[in-house]
This record gives structure tokens, C-alpha cells and sequence, in this order.
């Protein structure tokens, strides 16, 4: 079956991916280079799903200075680029895994977008989002970009493509909130930000999660890290707990939830088994370095390792 899916990267970057047993501030740190990858948030998912053998479409904003290495990775997919392409190069982002699993992201800044290449972006992508079912909105806004603007932009294409699946985080993710997607996958910390206190109970979170529920949003997916996800919609709620893992890189596990979970929803299946199947995902993903589903197989043989109870 041929699904019309599309993920939208606003702020891509090249990930320079590398282990240091423990860094030391104001010292000298040797980190054992792991990989180079041409990524965003939204281009992790379309790894995924790719894989999944989802042919889908890809946009976003690509600076012309650098934006070759994403013209192979597109080609290797397979997908519809309709990323546009602005004066300036697309960021770096140094993510240093350490010996205690713990990751420290450095992003350096990238292109600015200014108001005629949002302006052309807007015009285009509510165009071909037409032809779209279901779309994933990930990461953060490059510079340029307003919070009104991609507000207004969110509920623009929600009118379009009315089944949103959003992550993001800090200020991005309270613009695109307003819109009142329909799926969103924060994770506990960023849903603290959101309802402005501490949720260290399950009750507790269950409970922010029904407070975006009752203001318009559908599904919320909260990552609770290697305590799993749990899922909250108005009617059900289920906790996907995944088993251990051996963490080479948490890198990338989001977005392999967010490709799982799309999948999942693609093909029809239950809220219950679409979080069992993404948690497999998710839980495969932290045990290599960069992101996508190299053995299928894995994935079914940890399907019977989540367990999953009602939340």
C-alpha cells in the first residue's frame, strides 16, 4: 500500500556522533569518532520509515554552502526532496556520548532565514502538504523564524493535513502546541517546562497529559527515557516499559519512536501494539550508533520483550 507521508525539518544539521568516557571542561578530551550523518529530527523519522519501506516525502530549509551530503542521503532513501534551499550552510551538531550513557549536545548555529525564504517555504509546503495524510513536524526553528509565524503556519497546514505528529522542544514546542496538533511526543522534562512544575509521579504526568488532551490535542506520547513512554489519549492511556539495553548512543531514540509510532498508525494498528512496536524501535535504536532499522527481524524479537500495561 502506498502511504502519503511527509516529515518537515525546519533546522537540520550534520550530527558529528562521538564517545569520550567523560569529559572535562577546560581540558583536553580524546573522543573516539563514531559517525558524520547528515540528520534533523524529521530526517531521523524519514530514515525510519524508510526503512520500514514507507515511501515518503521530505522538506524543510537546507543551506546551499553544505547541502550535499543531504543530497546523497536523500538519493540512498529514495524520497521526494522538497527541501528549499537558502544562502548559508546548515549547522553542525556535536553529540558526545559518554562511559555513563549521558549525552552533552553541542550545536553551533546555522543559517538565518529570512522573511522571503519563509515566505516562499510557507507558499510551497501548504501546497504539496496537500497531497499529504499524515506529516511529522520535528525539531527546532532556525534563526529567522518567529514562534507567531510557526504557529500560524502549524494551523495553516493542520487545515490541510489534519493529522500533525509534532516534537519538539523549549519555546518551538509551545508555539507549535497552540495549533493543537494532532500527536505529539514530548518527554517528561519537556512536559514539565510545559505545565511549568515538576511531574515526578506517573499520576502526575498522566494528568499533564490530560490537561493537553482536554485543549484540543489527540494523542500525547511522553518518552520517559529507560522507563519507557506512556500514551494518553481521552479514552485510554497504556505504559510501554522497555527491557535493558546496552546504550551505545540515546541519539536518535526519539525520532526512531516518532518513525515507529507513525508506522504503527499508518498501518492501522492499535494504540497498544503501535506503542509496543515504536518502544522495540526506540529500545534497538539506543543500542548502535546513528539512527534506522537495520535487521527487521530484531525489531519482531523485541516486540515480545516490552511489556506493556494499562496506565
Amino acid at each position: 500500500m502506498a502511504y502519503r507521508v511527509a516529515t518537515i525539518t525546519l533546522n537540520p544539521a550534520y550530527d558529528l556522533l562521538g564517545f569520550c568516557p567523560k569529559v572535562e571542561l577546560g581540558d583536553v578530551n580524546l573522543v573516539q569518532t563514531n559517525a558524520l550523518l547528515a540528520a534533523g529530527k524529521g530526517i531521523n523519522v524519514a530514515k525510519v520509515l524508510t526503512d520500514l519501506d514507507v515511501k515518503l516525502t521530505v522538506g524543510g530549509f537546507l543551506g546551499k554552502e553544505n547541502r550535499d551530503g543531504f543530497d546523497l542521503l536523500f538519493e540512498s532513501l529514495g524520497v521526494i526532496d522538497k527541501f528549499q534551499t537558502i544562502e548559508g550552510q546548515t549547522r553542525i551538531n556535536v553529540k558526545l556520548t559518554e562511559q555513563n550513557s549521558e549525552v552533552t549536545d553541542l550545536n553551533f548555529s546555522g543559517f538565518t532565514v529570512s522573511d522571503q525564504d519563509w515566505q516562499k517555504f510557507v507558499t510551497s509546503s501548504l501546497e504539496w502538504l496537500k497531497d499529504i495524510d499524515m506529516v511529522a513536524i520535528s525539531g527546532s526553528l532556525p534563526a529567522g523564524v518567529s514562534f507567531s509565524n510557526f504557529t500560524k503556519w502549524m494551523e495553516q497546514v493542520k487545515k490541510i493535513c489534519p493529522k500533525i505528529v509534532f516534537d519538539s522542544s523549549r519555546e518551538a514546542l509551545v508555539a507549535g502546541l497552540k495549533a493543537n496538533p494532532w500527536l505529539i511526543k514530548p518527554n517528561d522534562k519537556e512536559l514539565e517546562m510545559w505545565v511549568g512544575r515538576k511531574l515526578p509521579t506517573l499520576p502526575e504526568i498522566k494528568a499533564a497529559a490530560m490537561e493537553l488532551i482536554n485543549g484540543g490535542v489527540e494523542n500525547v506520547v511522553i518518552s520517559l527515557g529507560s522507563k519507557g513512554a506512556l500514551w494518553v489519549t481521552k479514552n485510554e492511556a497504556w505504559l510501554a516499559k522497555p527491557p535493558k539495553c546496552k546504550v551505545i548512543s540515546t541519539v536518535g531514540a526519539g525520532d526512531s519512536m516518532v518513525g515507529g509510532l507513525m508506522y504503527g498508525l499508518l498501518t492501522n494498528q492499535s494504540i497498544k501494539d503501535t506503542l509496543i512496536f515504536a518502544s522495540s524501535v526506540a529500545a534497538l535504536s539506543v543500542e548502535q550508533a546513528g539512527v534506522g532499522i537495520s535487521d527487521r527481524q530484531a525489531v519482531n524479537n523485541m516486540l515480545e520483550k516490552i511489556e506493556i500495561i494499562a496506565g
